[in-house]
């Protein structure tokens, strides 16, 4: 990965570009097994799981166990190893598992390292569309080995806003939240899960906001459209990826979404 010289946070870089090649290396894992007909189970939750999941995740967590086996993980699939260490990875390893089973190539790998709630280092890669984004705090965000940001677009009426699923299903007052917003946006779209973000850490639209997401979900997120240039926060405005719900923009539309939003 390009990176500029003398940015005077070296071990920031190293991990970004760590984060970046075990995203790769369990995209990879996952990517064998993107074909029709792949077997699907359910979760407690009801959402879906593949043997794609649990194959990246043994992946990402052989990878962690030869390179940094003193900092913890948290997993989407198998949850907590060494949950006390000061860092943790913390890993989805199909993040759009909808998406994956249908054949659709907006899934990724996510990837990000935290210290307690404090993200440091992010990394997404979507392999069945040739896509890798990274960012570490200090270093800016990489896409494909090249510097983005987000995009300048100031005003609601010409924004792109996007979400994962515009029912908000159980939770009506957030799908009229949602209406609202998509109302008096330029464009809205589903190009949900995590390549909706994407898009908004490289500018190719403007918000992103989800009313349900896990830490696995947000981490990586939060730090890489932070280093774009962007906001990342929760509904009430608090940046965090810890939050349970969470509105990705660029900073001129980060008030005018979320008072959108808020009615």
């Amino acid at each position: 990965m390009t990176r500029a010289a003398g940015t005077g946070a070296r071990g920031a870089a190293a991990l970004m570009d760590a984060a970046l090649a075990l995203a790769q290396h369990a995209g990879a894992a996952a990517l064998e097994h993107f074909r029709p007909g792949i077997a699907v189970d359910l979760k407690g939750d009801g959402s879906p799981v593949t043997v794609a999941d649990r194959e990246a995740e043994r992946a990402a967590r052989a990878w962690l166990a030869g390179r940094f086996p003193d900092d913890g993980m948290l997993g989407e699939e198998f949850g907590d190893v060494n949950p006390h260490a000061p860092r943790r990875w913390i890993v989805d390893p199909v993040d759009g598992t909808r998406s994956f089973v249908r054949g659709v190539p907006l899934w990724g790998t996510l990837i990000a390292l935290a210290e307690g709630e404090r993200v440091i280092a992010g990394a997404a890669c979507f392999p069945a569309l040739g896509e890798g984004i990274a960012a570490a705090r200090g270093c800016g965000c990489w896409w494909n080995g090249e510097r983005c940001a987000v995009s300048t677009v100031s005003e609601l009426g010409e924004a792109a806003v996007m979400t994962t699923d515009e029912r908000f299903p159980g939770r009506p007052e957030r799908r009229a939240a949602w209406a609202r917003l998509a109302a008096r946006a330029g464009l809205a779209r589903t190009w949900g899960d995590a390549y909706g973000y994407l898009l908004v850490a490289t500018g190719r639209a403007d918000a992103m906001v989800d009313d349900r997401v896990a830490p696995w979900d947000a981490a990586p997120f939060s730090v890489i459209v932070e280093e774009a240039g962007g906001a990342f926060t929760d509904w009430k405005g608090v940046p965090t990826a810890f939050g349970g719900d969470a509105i990705a923009t660029n900073r001129g539309l980060a008030e005018s979404v979320r008072r959108a939003l808020a009615g």
